[in-house]
């Protein structure tokens, strides 16, 4: 999936070997706009669109990679505004849930293992943030040992050698692309490392008397944490071509030695469709991408 600012493609290979593309106009609610120019609370806007939107190509891919040529996709009941409101709240609530317990299980192995012997606070959080550390990689080097998983990493692979061939002028095909490295800069893998350290620092101003404060203080605090994570990340991103502060985004791409894989020239071809066409869309007027995406969505082919 290739994102720009207005657009945003997924390309995918059927089992016939044709790409075809999911195309999907990035359109925020007018209350949400301005929201999205407020430091700190942009970054929690951002976070749950960026996992609504991802829901719907996942949704996307789901249903249409097993198709027989010619077949098309079976109407539900329910209206289509019905499965995009279902599939934006799915996805919605999977980042909540999943966010949730990632900040609650660590906080709760801290605090059974270590409060009676580690009194200070700020070792109490560094302790904390190491098991978040720990639960993190062991989670996802388990799920990169599963085939689906291992080949999703080989797009996300893809989709940075694309992006870093792009960035660098290198021609667009296959041969040159695989040249490029796995590991990009501004990947969404250094938030997740962001939000570790930021939560660090942050709990060392809160005390707390018992596990259930120390879990309730981290569940308050995550629109915090995401909020300066986001903000963090901007000033990393901003500041990656300056010698010293270069390293603060290392984290990130150490992190994505876990989060990619080396692509195929398959996977290769379907990431340079979705940039080639993200970028097409990007390129088009805005009245024109509006009027050629009626539905905030469409779907095309480029052929095998």
């Amino acid at each position: 999936m290739m994102g720009g600012r207005r657009a945003q493609v997924t390309a995918i290979r059927r089992k016939n070997g044709e790409i075809e593309l999911y195309e999907l106009a990035r359109r925020t609610p007018a209350p949400l706009g301005w929201l999205k120019k407020i430091p700190l609370i942009r970054g929690i806007i951002a976070l749950i669109e960026s996992s609504a939107s991802g829901s719907k190509h996942l949704q996307f891919a789901t249903d249409r990679y097993d198709l027989e040529p010619g077949e098309e996709v079976e109407e539900a009941s329910a209206s289509k505004l019905q499965m995009v409101l279902g599939v934006t709240a799915v996805g919605v609530l999977s980042l909540v849930v999943g966010k949730s317990l990632f900040t609650a299980l660590p906080a709760f192995l801290a605090s059974i293992l270590f409060d009676g012997t580690v009194t200070n606070l700020i070792l109490q959080n560094l302790i904390e943030g190491g098991i978040k550390t720990l639960l993190l990689l062991g989670y996802l080097f388990a799920i990169a040992q599963t085939p689906i998983i291992k080949r999703l990493f080989q797009y996300h692979g893809a989709e940075h050698k694309v992006i870093n061939a792009y960035e660098s002028g290198v021609e667009l095909t296959i041969d040159r692309v695989q040249k490029q490295s796995t590991l990009h800069y501004r990947c969404g893998s250094s938030f997740i490392i962001l939000t570790i350290i930021v939560g660090v620092v942050l709990y060392s101003f809160f005390s707390y008397d018992n596990v259930w404060d120390r879990i309730a203080i981290r569940l308050m605090l995550i629109p915090a944490v995401v909020g300066l994570s986001y903000e963090l990340l901007r000033i990393t991103n901003a500041l990656r071509d300056i010698p010293v502060l270069t390293y603060l985004g290392y984290p990130g791409l150490w992190l994505q030695k876990l989060t990619t894989r080396e692509p195929d020239d398959e996977q290769v071809e379907v990431a340079i469709a979705a940039f080639n066409r993200m970028r097409e869309l990007e390129d088009q007027p805005a009245k024109t991408l509006n009027r050629s995406s009626p539905a905030h969505d469409r779907i095309s082919s480029v052929g095998s």
